[in-house]
C-alpha cells in the first residue's frame, strides 16, 4: 500500500512539473516578447515581436494539447488543438525566416557600400589605365554577361556575410530546418517521417550549439 501511495505521488509530481514547465514556457515567450517590443527598427520589431507572440500562442495550445493527452480534458479534439498548434509554429518561423532576410539584408548593404568605397579608392590611383595615361577604355560588357557577373556578385556577397555572421547563418540553418516540420504536419508540403526527423535533430544540434556558445545566439 505504501509503495503504491509512493508511485502515485512520485507521478503526480511529475505530471505536475511537466505542467510548469510547459506553462514557464508560454510565459518566457511572452516576456521575450515584452522585450522586443521597444526595438528602434520597425521591422524588426513586428518580426521577432510578433514571432514571440505566436510562439506563446504555440505552446499554449501544446499545453492544452497535453491536458487532452494525460487524461486532464478527455473530450478534446486533440487533432483540431495539433493542427491549430502547429499554424502557430509554422506563422512564428516564417516570421523568423522573414527576419533573418531582413538582416541579411542589411548587411549585404553595408558590405556592398564598404565594397564600393574600396573599388573608388582604387580608381583613383594614378595608376589605373585610362586614355590619358595610355590605357584602354574596359569593354562594354553583354546584358547577359552583366546579368551573370551580377548574379555572381551577390552570391558571393551573401556568402560572405553569413561566413562573417555565424550566429546569423545559425539562426537561418535552425529556421529553415525547423519549417520542415509545421509544413509536414499540416499537409502543406508533405516531407516524409524520415526527413522531418532529420531537419528535427539537426535543429536540435543547432540549439545546442547555441546553449553551449551563448554568442552564437542571434541578438536581440
Amino acid at each position: 500500500h505504501c509503495t503504491c501511495c509512493t508511485h502515485g505521488t512520485a507521478a503526480n509530481l511529475s505530471v505536475c512539473f511537466v505542467s510548469v514547465m510547459r506553462l514557464g514556457n508560454s510565459a518566457e515567450a511572452l516576456e521575450a516578447a515584452k522585450r522586443t517590443v521597444h526595438l528602434s527598427d520597425c521591422v524588426l520589431r513586428l518580426c521577432i515581436t510578433v514571432a514571440h507572440l505566436n510562439r506563446a500562442m504555440y505552446f499554449a495550445c501544446d499545453n492544452v494539447l497535453w491536458a487532452g493527452k494525460t487524461g486532464l480534458l478527455p473530450e478534446l479534439d486533440q487533432n483540431k488543438w495539433s493542427q491549430r498548434s502547429f499554424r502557430f509554429y509554422l506563422f512564428a518561423l516564417i516570421l523568423n525566416l522573414t527576419r533573418d532576410a531582413y538582416e541579411t539584408h542589411l548587411l549585404m548593404e553595408r558590405e556592398s557600400r564598404s565594397s564600393a568605397a574600396k573599388s573608388f579608392n582604387c580608381s583613383l590611383s594614378p595608376l589605373t589605365p585610362s586614355p590619358e595615361n595610355g590605357g584602354e577604355l574596359p569593354l562594354t560588357p553583354s546584358p547577359s554577361s552583366a546579368l551573370s557577373a551580377g548574379l555572381n556578385k551577390q552570391f558571393q556577397l551573401l556568402i560572405t556575410v553569413l561566413r562573417n555572421n555565424p550566429p546569423l547563418l545559425l539562426d537561418l540553418l535552425k529556421n529553415l530546418c525547423d519549417v520542415f516540420i509545421p509544413l509536414d504536419r499540416l499537409g502543406l508540403y508533405p516531407t516524409g517521417s524520415g526527413f522531418v526527423g532529420a531537419c528535427g535533430l539537426t535543429s536540435s544540434v543547432l540549439s545546442i550549439l547555441t546553449i553551449v556558445h551563448p554568442w552564437l545566439k542571434l541578438k536581440p
